[in-house]
């Protein structure tokens, strides 16, 4: 499916905090892919980025009704638009 032109694509960790946006894909190790998609983030699932860690730490994230710790590394494997 091609993007619209205006539609900006960036990697979950680079998202500001309390925006929502749509994942695209997921480029992690098949272990923690599955993982991942088990928990509810798949492509097309809508995900909001609730906090930041301090010091670079891990990042909160709300998809559906589901809370999630993320790793920064994990996050940055994370593509949204």
């Amino acid at each position: 499916m091609p993007l619209e032109p205006s539609t900006s694509v960036l990697s979950l960790d680079l998202l500001p905090t309390g925006q929502s946006a749509r994942i695209l894909a997921l480029d992690l190790e098949e272990g923690l892919c599955a993982r991942m998609h088990a928990l509810g983030l798949t492509p097309g699932q809508s995900i909001t980025l609730i906090r930041r860690a301090r010091f670079n730490g891990p990042l909160q994230v709300r998809a559906g009704t589901t809370d999630l710790i993320l790793r920064v590394a994990d996050a940055r494997a994370i593509m949204v638009t």
